[in-house]
Parts: C-alpha cells; structure tokens; sequence
C-alpha cells in the first residue's frame, strides 16, 4: 500500500485497515511458525503497512491538536 493511498483514507477507513493489517499479520506470523508461509516478504509489507497507518494517524491527530 502506498502512502499517498493512505492519506487518502478517511478516519473510519484508516482504523478498519489498521485492524485487518493486524490480523493479516497474526495469521502470518501463525503460518510462519507452521511452515505454512508461502511468501515470507508479505510479512514485511504488512510491517510496513501497519506502520503507515499508524503515521497518518498521528500526523492528523496532531494536525487536530494545533
């Protein structure tokens, strides 16, 4: 997921992705200690995903605290 298509999120949307990229990762992590994981690199992207969301919103919650 590219930045610029998480600035472009809403409030709502932003909280719904950070909650389904948190259990894409849990089921990844699962799959990982299974040795189910097909594609080890997801693990990583979601990682990265997560932590664009998180920096949005903190970026707005400060925005909103100006």
């Amino acid at each position: 997921m590219k930045y610029e298509k998480v600035q472009a999120m809403t409030d709502a949307e932003l909280a719904n992705s950070l909650e389904e990229l948190r259990r894409e990762k849990l089921t990844l992590k699962i799959q990982s200690r299974t040795g189910q994981l097909e594609k080890s690199a997801r693990v990583r992207e979601v990682r990265r995903d997560i932590a664009r969301v998180l920096t949005e919103q903190a970026s707005r919650a400060a925005k909103a605290n100006n």
